[in-house]
């Protein structure tokens, strides 16, 4: 079974349950393509991210997906009767046109890919592009549903009872979210099933160190948002002062309350005692846990009926063997066990909480029964390795193996990167990639960056489809900063370089880079050219870090100084130059660039013609010769990689 995992949006810092879940499959052997509709709000990525095999593969911008939907419409792929009916019964508020193009483009990828079958965590966008993918792919989907996401966010309780009925199978995360869409989706009853996330217990190694704070710290992670509860939290700290209590509170992350939770605790006179922390990595997370002595979580329902479910951040809490103080909402009873394993209080009720941290703080012996007894709760029912067992059955149960295209030999591939696209200082490169499939050369162009503000001529969007683009400057900055000892070693690199690239476009490409490198293993590419001078930047840092090949087209007006240009065809295999000098340089592996004179005036091509000896008419066999380089190029590297595994 190879599964598609489908998000609205990832990764996101505060649903780490998504990650954990992932790599356990992973690390059962399931293999996992991964895509997202839309790219990351921040950049910051929790450390365990990097353990990931799979790359995260983003819808493109909707300008090229409204492409993709006009040539959909022309094929006959298009799932206009869907969007039709969709647009009549719920109305253009929940953008059945955009859902569609949005599952045009991960039904290609899934299927290009061998995906099987596709799970979707939320019943929310993500679930309802799962429908328009079933419908245009034949792909069979399932649904983890969590609580807010289909009590609230969602929105229709039409659409998700079509959503459940088409689905394989839905995973609730509790019996409470069990129990309320059984509720709401009757005839799909019997195929949902409750299933817990799980916690991965290797980052909370037993036996976990002691504590030793003078005054017991009291910690809360959450998103700053109504339904948290967080001014119910700054409340009871302002009860525990008036009572002469010693302790501290710390409050992890972000959100639309940061001010106002402020405002109260600064007119609450506990800027001593309360501290707003912002957001933190998990590692960061993992730490404070560890020097916590209680974790308290004020969870209400917000005015929107809004509200916790199962928090995760409870679950790391119990694993750091941590006691809990929480509220008696939702699942939340589920993982804490009220005098147990920690405290429940009515929601809102600012008294009872603050008389719940008031034992803990007065008690340290039961803080420390409370947190063993958690630990053994996560251990027993919590932990991913078991938790994850009845997820992988119910996918095994659900997902009939799909009829498999014939076996292929295997394909050297060759990468284009196309800095930018469109680009005026590439006016040719959609004639070049269509030379190429002419001549049954395996390119595969990649976009660093889309220049949404150019007009798409009609070759233009001839070639749209056949393009992968990268993703959004917040993703590409995540992965920068997520590899930061590898960026830390590129820098360094450059450092030590006698002609260095300038530092904006090196910095630049050296985040295309590592945004590509898993792209570019993910599909055999042995060879990569560059289509420009600041695309070499970037190929030359993939040489490093990949092990290919590299060729590439020098512009006529390069934007690199001619020094780096000088050293830098020297790692590289061939190429096509406008520069005569830098012709006779390099030697036969580097041709007259005849693409970049395609408008030039016929009398000035005919002075070159007697200055360089050459015909610069004869396009069809610069092609040719061209292609042949490429597939040399590319069978070398291919060639070498064979020896060394040897």
């Amino acid at each position: 079974m190879r599964l598609g995992y489908l998000y609205s949006r990832y990764p996101v810092i505060s649903q780490t349950f998504c990650d954990t879940e992932m790599l356990a499959l992973e690390q059962l052997g399931v293999p996992l393509e991964i895509g997202s509709v839309y790219p990351p709000l921040t950049s910051l990525r929790h450390e365990h991210l990097s353990r990931l095999r799979a790359p995260i593969r983003y819808a493109p911008p909707q300008q090229i997906l409204r492409i993709w939907e006009k040539k959909a419409k022309t094929s006959g792929k298009w799932p206009a009767a869907l969007v039709d009916l969709h647009e009549r019964k719920y109305g253009p508020r929940f953008k059945p046109g955009q859902r569609a193009r949005n599952a045009l483009y991960f039904a290609d990828l899934f299927t290009h890919n061998g995906v099987d079958h596709v799970h979707v965590h939320f019943a929310n966008r993500a679930a309802h592009t799962a429908l328009f993918l079933k419908e245009i792919s034949g792909i069979p989907f399932s649904v983890t549903a969590h609580g807010q996401d289909f009590m609230t966010d969602l929105g229709n309780d039409d659409l998700l009872r079509e959503i459940c009925a088409a689905a394989e199978f839905i995973a609730a995360e509790t019996d409470y979210s069990r129990e309320l869409l059984c509720q709401r989706c009757p005839d799909s009853a019997a195929k949902i099933n409750r299933v817990y996330n799980g916690i991965d217990l290797e980052w909370f190694p037993s036996p976990l160190p002691a504590r030793q704070n003078p005054a017991p710290l009291i910690l809360s992670v959450g998103r700053l948002v109504p339904f948290k509860g967080f001014e119910y939290l700054i409340d009871a700290c302002a009860e525990l002062t008036r009572c002469g209590l010693d302790f501290t509170c710390e409050i992890v992350g972000d959100g639309p309350l940061r001010e106002s939770l402020q405002a109260k605790i600064d007119k609450l006179n506990l800027s001593s005692r309360v501290a707003l922390l912002g957001s933190l990595s998990q590692g960061a997370i993992f730490e404070k846990l560890h020097v916590t002595d209680i974790f308290a979580l004020a969870s209400v329902v917000d005015p929107q009926g809004g509200s916790d479910v199962f928090p995760t951040v409870i679950l790391e809490a119990m694993s750091a063997a941590l006691p809990v103080v929480s509220t008696q909402l939702a699942g939340i009873p589920e993982s804490v066990v009220h005098d147990k394993t920690g405290r429940l209080v009515p929601p809102g009720d600012t008294a009872a909480l603050a008389d719940a941290l008031e034992q803990l703080i007065r008690d340290p012996a039961q803080r420390l029964r409370y947190g063993q007894a958690g630990r053994a709760r996560m251990e027993q029912h919590f932990e991913i390795k078991k938790t994850v067992v009845p997820l992988l059955q119910l996918l095994q149960r659900s997902s009939v193996p799909r009829a498999k295209s014939p076996a292929r030999p295997s394909i050297r591939h060759i990468a284009y990167l196309i800095d930018r696209w469109p680009d005026k200082s590439l006016p040719f490169i959609e004639r070049e990639v269509h030379e190429m499939e002419q001549r049954n050369i395996s390119i595969v162009p990649f976009v660093c960056e889309l220049n949404s503000a150019a007009r798409f001529t009609p070759v233009m969007e001839q070639l749209v489809d056949r393009l992968n683009f990268l993703p959004d400057a917040m993703a590409i900055e995540a992965e920068w900063r997520t590899n930061r000892t590898l960026a830390q070693k590129l820098e360094g690199e450059r450092a030590s370089e006698n002609d260095r690239a300038p530092a904006a476009i090196f910095l630049r490409q050296a985040r295309f880079a590592l945004a590509l490198r898993k792209l570019l293993l993910e599909k055999n590419i042995s060879h990569v050219h560059a289509t420009n001078s600041r695309a070499l930047v970037c190929a030359l840092i993939l040489q490093g870090i990949v092990d290919l090949t590299v060729s590439a087209t020098v512009e006529p007006k390069p934007e690199l100084p001619r020094s780096w240009i000088e050293a830098a065809l020297r790692r590289c295999q061939g190429g096509r130059l406008s520069d005569r000098k830098f012709i006779r340089e390099r030697g036969n592996s580097f041709l007259f660039d005849k693409a970049a004179l395609v408008s030039f005036p016929k009398k000035t091509l005919r002075l070159l013609e007697e200055k360089l000896g050459i015909d610069l008419t004869d396009y069809a066999s610069f092609w040719q010769e061209w292609s042949e380089l490429l597939v040399r190029w590319s069978r070398k590297c291919a060639d070498e990689k064979q020896k060394k595994s040897r």
